[in-house]
């Protein structure tokens, strides 16, 4: 039988984080780098997994035996995969699926999303299953929600399964609505930066989950659906409890800055502009105040939401200091990523001073990777 190669791309967030599950709105882009699936149907019912990245590991298990909790580690993700394919009625094959990745695990830019996605992309391409992508994205989630057990929202799934090279796409967690809003900083001699600060996270673990039950609370306390559906910051103060009162604020507050960044980026993708001088000028100072919007999110994660970690606090510190007009942590935290908006003459002095930072502190060295605004999953052979 043939194999076929299936990619699904990281992604980084501009806006957005922890308003997912929360009914609000994200801004995402997908990254050049990501997870692929080179798979060749089986006619044993049988799923064998196996992955460069653990190379010392096979996993093989029945698609009929499948359930939640009966496969571990990194093979939870394509196994839950063709779980949740098969609990949403659709008749899947067995599979030999070969995985590898360029991403960084546990660095905030959606590694088990993009395995799942590359792996559901094959699956369905195997079994003969056409299924729109916003419900594959939907049937992804239902795999990392129920198989796997983290708690996330459907940012990320979203993200590998419909994003556009050369653009962010604002995505209303409410209603699935999307917009695709131009997003090419290298146009504007700016580099999205992510830096990762080598603390790895998990969502699986308390912490998340946590801030998700407390967003719920506080919304039922606001008589709201959702946090997301709660745009008066007047309201915080029918929440007597402060911690609550601070979860909904960062809710509410990074929302609005996902859909104030999305517009920035669309009107200037539509302003003609009279001249390229001026156009130039224009998207220099829409930058800044970009970046801005970024390190006011990050103030809200490390104050409001209290997902933040030292690293990312003192990399968005140095990152600023050194000329990068913003940065926050992306993901979920406790660990991962910095993005930072930064000047292309700046870019190589940021690199050597947050190194040297690193360094001096007697942490591992962050790693760097460059954020281009890239295509969606696809299959590559």
């Amino acid at each position: 039988m043939s194999e076929e190669v299936w990619f699904a791309p990281g992604r980084a967030n501009l806006m957005g984080e922890h308003t997912d599950y929360n009914g609000g709105f994200v801004l995402p882009f997908a990254l050049a780098q990501g997870v692929t699936a080179t798979a060749t149907a089986r006619a044993d019912g049988l799923l064998v997994l196996r992955s460069k990245q653990a190379p010392d590991e096979r996993v093989t298990v029945s698609i009929d035996a499948l359930s939640p909790g009966s496969v571990t580690g990194w093979a939870a993700y394509p196994a839950g995969v063709a779980w949740a394919l098969r609990a949403s009625g659709y008749e899947v094959r067995g599979a030999s699926i070969d995985i590898d990745s360029d991403l960084p695990v546990g660095a905030g830019v959606s590694s088990s999303a993009a395995l799942e996605c590359s792996v559901a992309l094959a699956l369905c391409s195997l079994s003969g299953i056409a299924v729109p992508r916003p419900a594959l994205a939907a049937i992804a989630k239902r795999a990392e929600n129920q198989f796997v057990g983290a708690p996330t929202g459907i940012i990320d799934q979203s993200a590998a399964l419909l994003c556009r090279a050369g653009h962010a796409m604002l995505l209303d967690c409410a209603t699935l609505a999307m917009t695709q809003v131009p997003f090419q900083p290298a146009a504007a001699g700016i580099v999205a930066l992510i830096v990762d600060t080598r603390v790895t996270h998990a969502l699986v673990s308390g912490g998340y989950a946590m801030r998700r039950i407390e967003c719920e609370e506080a919304a039922r306390l606001l008589r709201a659906r959702a946090l997301g559906s709660v745009t008066d910051l007047g309201r915080l103060y029918e929440i007597d409890d402060p911690l609550l009162r601070r979860r909904a604020r960062h809710v509410i507050t990074d929302d609005a800055r996902a859909r104030e960044i999305a517009y920035a980026l669309r009107d200037d993708a539509l302003s003609d502009g009279p001249a390229a001088a001026h156009k130039s000028d224009r998207q220099t100072e829409m930058y800044r105040n970009i970046g801005k919007l970024l390190t006011a999110g990050h103030v809200s994660l490390r104050d409001n939401f209290e997902v933040s970690w030292p690293e990312a606090d003192v990399t968005v510190d140095v990152a600023i200091g050194a000329g990068a007009y913003g940065a926050k942590m992306i993901g979920g935290g406790f660990g991962g990523s910095v993005l930072a908006l930064v000047p292309m003459e700046r870019e190589a002095t940021a690199r050597s001073i947050l190194a040297k930072t690193f360094d001096e502190r007697g942490w591992a060295a962050p790693e760097f990777l460059g954020a281009v605004p890239s295509p969606a999953a696809r299959r590559l052979a």
